[in-house]
Order: C-alpha cells, then structure tokens, then sequence
C-alpha cells in the first residue's frame, strides 16, 4: 500500500514539472513562443542634462513635546557633494556628522559628539478606566473574567 503511494506520488510530482516548463516528454505544454536569449534594456531618456548641477537643502526639527530634535543641509556644486546633519542621541548627547563626496576622494564623514543636550519629557496622561478604577493588567476589562463586575 504504501509503495503504490509513493509510485503515484512520483507520477503526480512528474507531470506536474512538465506543465511547469520542464523538459518532458509533453511538447503540447511548452510554450508557444521561444524564450529571449538575450534580455532587451531600454535606453536611457536623453533630455536635458547638466554637466555642473548644483542644488542646496537644509532642514531642521525641534519638537519640544516629543524631544525630536535633528537638522541636515547639504548643498552640490558639479561632482562634489557637502553637508551635515545632527541629531540628540539617546544618552542626551547631541552627535554631529559632516561629510563630503567627489569623485577623487569617495564619501567621507567626520562624526563629532557635543555637550549632553537637556532631555525634554512628553507629559504622560493618566488613563481611567470607565468602571472608576485604574486601567491595566491587574484591573479593567482584561481582568480575570470571574473578577470583573460586569460579568462575575
């Protein structure tokens, strides 16, 4: 019994793969058209291209509810690309990167740490259950069922 389970097994895994595409001895299933030998890539748009570009950005958030404080600028001039960005790290230093790229010399970045910044601390708000006591694990409605005065 079980090796006639395992016999159409085999069959059922064999012509599964000739309907895949596999070579088989099923020419009915392949394809109709031929496969690409070689993958066709488009050709890049030719428009306006700039041989010097420049742009320059910059940014800067300081939220004093949450504590994201964080600033970048970058600015390109042809190949060569400055900038900085600078943010609070979680110990309250505020941590400096300034970096530039070009051609000749790659990316390369200087990190400098600055003087541990003040921590400012969202206000939390204290949460009530409807029932009139203090919502969480131990009390509120994902309490132990025979517990909770609604039910038990």
């Amino acid at each position: 019994m079980t090796l006639t389970i395992v016999i159409l097994a085999a069959a059922l895994a064999v012509s599964n793969a000739v309907a895949i595409g596999y070579p088989g001895p099923l020419p009915a299933l392949r394809p109709a058209y031929p496969y690409p030998a070689i993958a066709k890539v488009a050709a890049p748009i030719v428009g306006d291209y700039d041989p010097n570009p420049h742009y320059s950005y910059s940014y800067a958030v300081a939220d004093a509810v949450t504590g994201d404080n964080k600033s970048q600028q970058e600015s390109r001039s042809g190949d060569v690309v400055t900038g900085s960005y600078s943010l609070i790290e979680p110990d309250g230093t505020r941590r400096v990167v300034e970096y530039t790229a070009d051609p000749v010399n790659g990316f390369n970045a200087v990190v400098h740490r600055g003087a541990i910044a003040a921590k400012v601390v969202a206000p939390v708000a204290k949460i009530v259950s409807p029932y009139g006591y203090p919502a969480g694990p131990r009390f509120g409605p994902l309490a132990h069922p025979l517990a909770h005065p609604l039910i038990g």
